[in-house]
């Protein structure tokens, strides 16, 4: 399974992300949760300490890996360099484990508004191009807020999306905006999860908004409370684990 959870900011699509890739790993799967979003948060919902975090420098930061690898020397823009760069060891060397899964802090790479293409930009991508032809491995992807990755076409590799709603009419057109743009870059399999579901009226919405819902998550104390203690929602929630547990299975079966 190769997913790349996606969705505006604040909707909780790293809570699903985190909590899908324990879930995995507890089955015995190999798992890379990969964090694709600046604001860096997938580690804290694995489960990871601060301190433990603060050791890991995000690969397109990497800026003397990157040159080496690209062979795009001090300064890589103008010039000319590899845009197939070996990457297929990028997940041994950097990867930080825990709770089995194996966590890769991507982080992104500011192209000015424009997709310019850059070195950094280009061992990204390929790395993202590998991890789905990893096939013993699950690998989910922890996407930025909003569509822009869409539009740079970093994720056309993946089998499916699964874009993170709230209930409310916004939110229902952002999952329409992300399921009319990954069909621009060949990705068929865009599902709907919603979230911070209070009660039977917001679940009767969504369902009505978008009849093929992968799951329903319900609205969570304890995944606040996890949030400001900076622990994973995974040790904090049952009833919200079961709920993604019914999504990973529906996943599957589908």
């Amino acid at each position: 399974m190769k997913l790349a959870v996606t969705g505006k900011g604040g909707v909780g699509k790293t809570t699903l992300a985190a909590i899908l890739a324990r879930l995995y790993a507890e089955q015995g799967n190999s798992v890379i949760a990969a964090d694709v979003d600046p604001d860096a948060n997938l580690g804290l919902a694995l489960g990871f300490t601060p301190e433990e975090l603060d050791s890991i420098t995000p690969i397109s930061k990497m800026k003397d890996f990157i040159s080496e690898r690209t062979g795009a020397g001090d300064s890589g823009l103008g010039k000319f360099f590899k845009i197939n760069p070996k990457v297929d060891d990028i997940p041994e060397l950097f990867a930080k484990e825990k709770y089995g899964v194996k966590l890769l802090v991507l982080g992104t790479v500011d192209t000015g508004g424009s997709g310019c293409v850059c070195p950094e930009h280009v061992l990204l991508k390929r790395l993202l191009s590998h991890l789905t032809l990893r096939e013993n491995d699950t690998v989910i992807l922890d996407m930025e807020a909003g569509l822009e990755h869409l539009g740079r076409g970093t994720t056309s590799f993946m089998d499916r999306f699964i874009v993170v709603i709230e209930p409310g009419a916004r939110s229902v057109q952002t999952y329409h905006n992300v399921k009319r743009l990954a069909l621009d870059i060949g990705i068929t399999r865009v599902d709907a999860v919603a979230n911070k579901v209070r009660n039977a009226e917001d679940e009767a919405f969504v369902r009505e908004q978008i009849p093929d819902l992968l799951g329903v998550i319900p609205y969570s104390v304890g995944v606040m409370d996890a949030d400001r203690s900076g622990k994973s929602p995974f040790d904090y929630d049952e009833v919200v684990v079961n709920a993604v547990r019914e999504i990973k299975q529906k996943l599957e079966q589908q």
